[in-house]
């Protein structure tokens, strides 16, 4: 079942209402532009590789385009798309939305899924992501992923664009 971003905005928003668990995004006296991942970040590229190092395509296509806002309550909502205009003939469009509560403990963010669009980000289960910094960017690498019997190794990068009052 296919939502649409309105569908998944609402659906969060009753998720968040409804939900009572204490959250930690962020380390206590977490140095501020490191730790703090609370914001709204656009994604600016994206890298996929083999168990060897090789380049592969790219996650959501040359144009691969996403938001992901973390809010210091320790919510989060992920829209990720293949963003070309037109996608040859029989081509799929590449898109995945998610969110849920999250943590974070500096290095690893942890995601609840409470509402999702395709089935590998499992309602119910944790979606995982190292975390690190460079620069201003934040870069997240989720755990390997088999593809057509490849094993993938994949990192989203993000620049922030708004941050979120704490």
């Amino acid at each position: 079942m296919l939502l649409s971003l309105s569908s998944l905005a609402a659906l969060c928003a009753a998720a968040s209402a409804a939900l009572t668990t204490t959250i930690t995004p962020r380390p206590a006296g977490a140095e501020p532009g490191k730790a703090d991942i609370t914001g709204t970040w656009k994604m600016v590229d994206t890298i996929a590789r083999d168990a060897e190092g090789n380049a592969l395509p790219k996650p959501y296509g040359p144009k691969g385009m996403g938001l992901v806002t973390l809010t210091a309550e320790g919510r989060m909502m992920a829209v990720l798309c293949d963003g070309r205009d037109a996608l040859a003939e029989g081509a799929t469009r590449e898109y995945a939305s998610y969110c849920g509560n999250y943590t974070f403990d500096g290095q690893t963010l942890v995601t609840r899924v409470d509402a999702s669009s395709i089935a590998r980000i499992a309602i119910g289960g944790d979606q995982v992501r190292k975390v690190r910094f460079e620069g201003a960017r934040m870069v997240l690498t989720p755990p390997p992923l088999a593809v057509n019997g490849v094993m993938v190794h994949r990192e989203l990068v993000w620049e922030r664009i708004s941050p979120l009052p704490a």
